[in-house]
């Protein structure tokens, strides 16, 4: 990383609420997990008396399955933003610049300029639209699709296309994702060319941000320059065979899916009575409040126990707020406390919180 960078630099604001008397729509993480869970975390505990195995074959292989690969293209990496920030370390330099879809996560750009690296801002709907002059310009580019927080997944034709052309321009191509599993869409890890990156995360999909554990995903001299720089015992025991149960837990995967898409509707037709509320193909819905001040949205929620996340953080939005889709009792007292749904509003109480599902 470059020194000067990491002198000047800031941290990046994200959702996520300590208070566990609070319910929490800031952070896009699934209400549920898997069964089994707690078994093989307890499994793994004594397992963790020694180093875990380096290689951490059944993880690469759990996780290849999962997004059709081959298991020697599986970079293991605790959470995806490692991922991402490993993928950026083995291809920028100072000096480098990097599209960068906006409004977007905002990890992108700090780790860009913690490289020593400049960003160059495109609208996220139009960054796979974008010139090949400004390609050829450009070491790097990245796509989030799902994008956060606007919700749209890329076309897969069209991410193919771009990728081709990236491949034509000499540009890697860094795909995010983090929130695909919730979506029926192919991973991009399909396209076996050098210059395609994919990063994904365990932390949303199965309900588990505290564990830190994903994956990258890539080919040819890339796949080797990330598996080379990547940190030995790069996963924890207990994340890695947590992660490996969660992955094939396929049933999970395909209700969590169903429920998200059903509920995530539902949430956006309540949302629209008071706030335009776009269209999304993920597990969150980015609700545009108008002419009302967001603190006071957010504050209001607050009061009736709900936490919901303030846009205004990523670039280019200064009215909107974010809001995670649950299940259907949990979003019922977020519309409630939004005043668009009239339901039980009380807060909410964790210890009562079903943990797993399958």
């Amino acid at each position: 990383m470059h020194p000067e960078s990491i002198r000047t630099g800031d941290r990046v604001p994200h959702g996520g609420e300590p208070d566990r008397d609070v319910l929490d729509f800031s952070a896009n993480t699934n209400p549920y997990t898997p069964d089994g869970v707690e078994r093989v975390f307890e499994g793994a505990l004594e397992a963790s008396r020694r180093y875990p195995d380096d290689d951490y074959p059944d993880f690469r292989t759990a996780a290849a399955e999962f997004v059709d690969c081959e298991p020697e293209r599986v970079i293991p990496t605790p959470g995806g933003l490692a991922a991402i920030r490993l993928a950026m370390e083995c291809s920028l330099e100072p000096g480098d610049e990097v599209l960068i879809p906006s409004p977007s996560f905002g990890e992108y750009a700090r780790e860009v300029r913690l490289q020593g690296a400049s960003p160059r801002f495109v609208p996220h709907d139009e960054l796979l639209a974008v010139e090949d002059g400004l390609l050829e310009d450009c070491q790097l580019a990245v796509v989030c699709t799902p994008n956060n927080p606007t919700g749209e997944a890329a076309d897969p034709d069209a991410l193919a296309a771009f990728a081709a052309r990236c491949g034509a321009a000499g540009t890697t191509l860094l795909v995010d994702e983090a929130f695909l599993g919730f979506t029926e869409l192919p991973s991009a890890a399909r396209l076996e060319t050098e210059r395609v990156i994919v990063a994904r995360s365990l932390t949303k999909l199965f309900g588990l941000p505290g564990l830190r554990a994903g994956f990258a995903i890539a080919t040819g001299e890339r796949r080797d320059a990330l598996e080379t720089a990547r940190r030995a015992w790069s996963l924890g025991t207990p994340a890695a065979r947590v992660g490996a149960h969660c992955l094939r837990r396929d049933a999970f995967v395909r209700e969590t899916r169903e429920r998200v898409e059903r509920e995530r509707e539902r949430m956006r037709e309540a949302l629209e009575r008071r706030f335009d509320a776009a269209p999304s193909d993920a597990p969150y819905l980015l609700c545009d409040v108008g002419d009302r001040d967001v603190d006071s949205v957010i504050a209001s929620a607050r009061e009736h126990g709900v936490a919901i996340r303030d846009a205004t953080t990523f670039r280019g939005l200064d009215s909107h707020v974010r809001v995670a889709v649950k299940d259907r009792e949990r979003n019922d007292r977020l519309l409630s406390a939004l005043g668009v749904y009239e339901a039980d509003s009380h807060r909410f109480d964790e210890s009562s919180e079903q943990r797993t599902s399958e």
